[in-house]
């Protein structure tokens, strides 16, 4: 299928202060659903490493896909949506949508997430939450649609019109 990778996004899990238990289970979903994950990373939340690793794995890597987790919340130094944007060309606003949309049957806290989705050339970056369970929960939401996504933006055949 495709290539993906794995970004955490935590100044905790970067220091070795807490365990990285979000990338490891967003890992395990995409690696079910049949994508090689190519890398797994931890990067603190600064805004020049984080688009930095999302510009490596993009450019350099050619990944199809980089989920990352973490830094979507109201903190001061929640800044992965930003970098993100920064770093993208197009976004993908039904993603994140759909996704918060899914996470309000569960708790309506879901409507506090800044997650966003975009495209970097050939690469489509999607940010979930840093929580294991909303990360899984977010994915779950959007897993199945992706393939149609990637398989368009890396240059595929796909009829918009067919249903999943």
């Amino acid at each position: 299928m495709y290539q993906a990778a794995v970004v955490t996004i935590s100044d905790r899990s970067f220091a070795g202060v807490r365990q990285d238990d979000s990338g490891p289970a967003v890992t395990a979903m995409l690696r079910s659903a049949g994508y090689e994950v190519i890398r797994t990373l931890v990067v603190p939340d600064e805004l020049p490493l984080i688009e930095n690793a999302l510009i490596d794995l993009a450019d350099k890597l050619d990944a199809a896909l980089i989920v990352t987790t973490g830094g979507t919340g109201f903190s001061p130094r929640d800044i992965t949506p930003e970098a993100t944007l920064a770093v993208c060309q197009r976004r993908a606003d039904g993603i994140p949508e759909a996704m918060r949309a899914a996470s309000l049957a569960v708790t309506r806290r879901a409507m506090l997430s800044r997650a966003v989705a975009g495209i970097r050339g050939r690469t489509l970056i999607v940010n979930l939450p840093g929580s294991p369970r909303a990360a899984e929960e977010n994915l779950s939401a959007v897993l199945d649609t992706l393939e149609h996504g990637l398989k368009m933006l890396r240059g595929g055949t796909a009829d918009c019109a067919a249903q999943p």
